[in-house]
């Protein structure tokens, strides 16, 4: 199985770190960015394959017709309610 990596860089000073969690990543660059004021870059290097599988059934561009109805990940549409004659 692949693991998630992600690269986080300052261009301003010399802060850049990796990591294997995507919140990590995500509140280290958070914490850097509020304490130092720098706009920091960060890379998805790779994910767990299982991540890249979810994002790529769920439709990831928002747009239905991207959407793998077939995925176990993937909650159908709720049925119509049935109209009273």
């Amino acid at each position: 199985m692949d693991e998630t990596r992600v690269a986080v860089r300052c261009g301003d000073c010399s802060f850049a770190a990796t990591y294997d969690r995507l919140r990590d990543a995500r509140t280290a660059v958070d914490d850097h960015e509020s304490t130092t004021g720098h706009d920091v870059d960060w890379d998805i290097e790779s994910l767990d394959a299982g991540v890249s599988r979810a994002g790529a059934d769920a439709g990831v561009c928002g747009r239905p017709e991207c959407v793998n109805e077939d995925s176990p990940l993937v909650e159908p549409a709720p049925p119509e309610p049935e109209r009273e004659s």
